[in-house]
């Protein structure tokens, strides 16, 4: 008895359909893994490249029932102008206190503490946002 063959002899009858296909779908993933790194390095640049303005709380330290201190540096391009809003909440995490904070030109990295007056108790501070002009 003869052995049967379940595969055509390699290298004699060309590429099959499947390895063809199988080509294109490589091509064609390593194309979009491509164009979707791009996109994700165009956005990831333009949001830190985009931002004139970046602050952070160091440290802040409630005082009494209507005032928490915060340590605020922010960091920007001596040109810029702009506003840091700055909140503080009580235990049961409603809002007790906002200060918005101007940033002015000239310097780029500001470091100081501020007094945010509060209406209850505050337990914490936070950085919400910082906005340029």
């Amino acid at each position: 008895m003869a052995a049967v063959r379940e595969q055509l002899p390699e290298g004699r009858y060309g590429r099959s359909a499947d390895d063809r296909a199988d080509r294109k779908l490589k091509i064609v993933g390593a194309g979009l893994g491509v164009a979707l790194l791009g996109i994700i390095g165009w956005f990831g640049y333009d949001y830190i490249a985009g931002q004139k303005i970046s602050a952070e709380v160091i440290k802040f330290s409630v005082t009494s029932d209507t005032e928490v201190q915060v340590h605020l540096e922010v960091r920007k391009n001596a040109d810029a102008t702009g506003t840091c809003t700055l909140r503080s909440r009580s235990e049961d995490g409603s809002e007790v206190g906002r200060l918005d904070v101007a940033v002015g030109q000239g310097r780029t990295r500001i470091d100081e503490v501020v007094k945010v007056r509060t209406t209850a108790r505050g337990t914490s501070a936070e950085l919400v946002q910082c906005t340029a002009r």
